[in-house]
């Protein structure tokens, strides 16, 4: 795929060097993209990439990639007793780039049964990454519930789920262009989507963080 892109940009801007400076990302990260391949790399620099040739996002990932919903049902939950519930954590969520969600459950941990109410369901995920540290580190367990509200979803640390196969752990601001990803670590930079990215990828929220467990080695 990545020969496929690199001869796609020769011939629509004549060399590598040229379409760095019309999409205004540096020669070197589009060569290391094209090196090390499209599934490795920031997805904010590859939808970029992907508008300039008119080529799908999809067309861009590898055919053979797992592509994962992070849509758990409180069918996984085990009772515990009158007024606690385990809860499955379903592998890692990485806070930095955008990486491939995993749904192999790891182990369970216990929240109340009063928060599932209503219907609200939750699951665990790890966290895998620093760019949401101090605030989060590596290996907290954090409890996502879902919400469709969308309402709710400004200022929220939320799960992120980019076009069916990549999830990611921000900050998550609305403004009137669209949405903001923003780590808490100032060593990253934030991603900015605009209303017709987030329809069109899609980008979905599949979680609302509630609450983290931190453990002591």
């Amino acid at each position: 795929m990545e020969e496929e892109l690199k001869k796609l940009i020769i011939e629509k801007y004549g060399s590598i060097r040229k379409f760095a400076i019309k999409i205004d990302i540096p020669y070197t990260t589009i060569d290391s993209i094209l090196k090390r391949g499209i599934d490795n790399s920031n997805v904010s620099n590859v939808i970029k990439i992907c508008k300039a040739l008119n080529i799908s996002l999809d067309q861009s990932l590898n055919e053979n990639r797992i592509i994962n919903n992070l849509s758990f049902d409180n069918a996984d939950i085990i009772d515990f007793d009158d007024d606690i519930i385990k809860i499955p954590v379903f592998g890692t969520i990485k806070a930095g780039i955008p990486i491939e969600s995993q749904s192999d459950i790891i182990e369970y941990v216990e929240i109340p049964k009063i928060w599932t109410r209503g219907g609200k369901k939750f699951y665990g995920l790890k966290i895998s990454g620093d760019s949401m540290f101090p605030k989060y580190d590596e290996n907290d367990i954090v409890i996502f519930e879902q919400n469709d509200d969308t309402s709710l979803y400004h200022g929220k640390d939320v799960a992120i789920m980019i076009n069916g196969t990549e999830s990611t752990f921000k900050k998550l601001l609305v403004n009137e262009q669209g949405i903001v990803l923003q780590p808490y670590n100032t060593g990253y930079d934030i991603m900015m989507f605009s209303k017709e990215d987030v329809e069109q990828l899609p980008i979905k929220v599949v979680g609302i963080a509630r609450e983290k467990r931190t453990r002591i080695d």
